[in-house]
């Protein structure tokens, strides 16, 4: 599981662990299935566990919270999303100064053939 989703999937389910799969999915503009998937992945992995609500009307009503495993997890990953984050804001503050200066030569070019 990439980075991005994970680091995205344990903010939500620390910030609203009430929500079901269908509102995650909905939340991370993911499908259900992935959310499913990626769910299960992270319960396997110890990052989060589940309690099923036995009085809720609902049989299929539960809470997601993180594990002391997947609080640690959370941490790790923030990091590294946000160090791949900073990267790409550097590449791109380049690539913006390259194309200003593209734009200023092409600019002065149609200038002197007016």
């Amino acid at each position: 599981m990439k980075d991005e989703i994970t680091y995205k999937l344990l903010k939500l389910i620390e910030a609203e662990p009430h929500l079901n799969q269908r509102e995650i999915a909905q939340k991370m503009g993911v499908s259900l299935g992935k959310t499913n998937y990626c769910l299960k992945a992270l319960i396997d992995k110890g990052f989060i566990k589940f309690q099923n609500f036995y009085n809720n009307k609902k049989k299929s009503a539960y809470i997601y919270f993180l594990t002391p495993k997947g609080i640690e997890e959370k941490a790790e990953v923030t990091y590294r999303f946000l160090q791949r984050k900073i990267n790409e804001y550097e590449k791109i503050k380049i690539e913006i100064e390259s194309l200003k200066v593209e734009a200023a030569k092409a600019s002065e070019l149609e200038d002197e053939r007016e």
